[in-house]
């Protein structure tokens, strides 16, 4: 797999988190896109269509459940398909993630227990899958 033909979108409203995850893929090869809130993120991943969304749930404007309800009803084969790695502080037993219901994430990594590499280790696995 190429880096260079990977389109990345980091959906995530912690500031100083966004640009680091940014950089550090970047860094990797791919083609990184940003957006601060879940409103942002979806009309970012309608249009470029990314090979991989970074997704918080807690955001302004748009929760990341919303943002995949939204994504997987509004944007065809491609957003019923592409994969989507849940990046949160959340448990995944927390009331909030049962909300998902058939919008399931390829992954799921809680931010406190995820070092940078832990991250990037599974974005190459997800989009080698």
């Amino acid at each position: 797999m190429d880096p260079k033909t990977k389109t990345i979108l980091i959906a995530e409203d912690e500031k100083p988190l966004i640009k680091a995850l940014a950089q550090e893929l970047g860094n990797e090869g791919y083609n990184v896109l940003q957006a601060g809130d879940g409103e942002e993120a979806l009309e970012i991943g309608l249009e470029a269509q990314p090979d991989l969304i970074l997704l918080d749930i807690k955001m302004p404007h748009m929760d990341g459940i919303k943002f995949m309800q939204e994504l997987r009803n509004q944007g065809g084969t491609w957003a019923k398909n592409v994969k989507v790695i849940i990046l949160t502080n959340l448990n995944a037993d927390d009331s909030i993630i049962t909300g998902l219901n058939g919008t399931e994430p390829a992954y799921y990594l809680v931010k406190a227990e995820s070092t940078f590499i832990d991250i990037q280790n599974k974005v190459k696995e997800v989009l080698q899958s």
